[in-house]
């Protein structure tokens, strides 16, 4: 569905991401992880076009959309949730999911269909539907589930989840874990998740990449990848031990 291939990204003399290549096929959720710096980011900012590449290809079932504004990519069916959610703190939830709906589609939709994609969005996140609504009665969680519903609200054909996790305490990353795990059930939605919890991404995950210095340094099955010496060494450490549990029970 998509295809990566030879992505580089260089800011002046700095190569962020180097020549990394990786496919996603349709209907699965694929986990990017890595240290900090290690061209995560950089790699969704590319793929959803806040970034042109440097080098390298990406295409989205066979079209080259590398280099494309941020809204035309959206517009072909890649969405992106932030680290950092960013709502318009003065319109109420349905508004903002609404505004997603309206501008995120190649063919605008009416108002009222806006809103009823607004509703549906929000009630597949479990988020108050009522008008009055507002964003200030959200905690942490509430703002990633709306920043969730923003995305789901494009219509998307593959989500960009970019540390979904963040902030939250555990029932909260169980609870937001499962939630992308039933949106690629339930909407047919594929999945790539950038996370660094990695004892709840390993619960969800058909297959991972790693990245290191901008670099791919191990791909494959959670199973292989948690047991590979070199993604331990530079990642995992003394982690290890608990995320092969994981991976273990899950397939127990």
């Amino acid at each position: 569905m998509l295809e990566v291939s030879g992505l580089t990204k260089r800011f002046g003399g700095f190569t962020a991401v180097s020549g990394v290549s990786f496919s996603l096929a349709e209907g699965e959720i694929l986990g990017l992880i890595g240290p900090n710096g290690s061209g995560k980011s950089t790699t969704f900012n590319l793929i959803a076009g806040l970034h042109a590449p440097s080098a390298g290809s990406v295409r989205l079932k066979g079209e080259e959309i590398g280099g494309l504004l941020p809204a035309s990519i959206c517009h072909r069916g890649i969405a992106r949730t932030f680290q950092i959610p960013r709502p318009f703190r003065k319109l109420s939830l349905i508004e903002n999911v609404a505004l997603a709906a309206f501008y995120g589609q190649m063919e605008k939709p009416s108002r009222e269909k806006a809103n009823d994609i607004a509703r549906e969005s929000l009630q597949l996140v479990g988020l108050p539907l009522e008008e009055s609504a507002r964003v200030d009665g959200l905690g942490a969680a509430g703002l990633k589930k709306l920043e969730l519903a923003r995305a789901l609200a494009t219509q998307p054909k593959i989500l960009l989840a970019d540390e979904s996790l963040g902030g939250l305490d555990h029932a909260e990353m169980e609870q937001a874990a499962d939630m992308l795990a039933m949106i690629r059930e339930k909407k047919g939605i594929t999945i790539i998740w950038v996370e660094h919890i990695m004892g709840v991404l390993m619960r969800v995950v058909d297959r991972l990449i790693v990245l290191d210095h901008g670099e791919v340094i191990a791909q494959g099955k959670p199973a292989e990848v948690a047991h590979d010496p070199k993604v331990i060494e530079v990642y995992l450490g003394t982690d290890a031990a608990d995320v092969q549990k994981t991976v273990a029970d899950r397939t127990a």
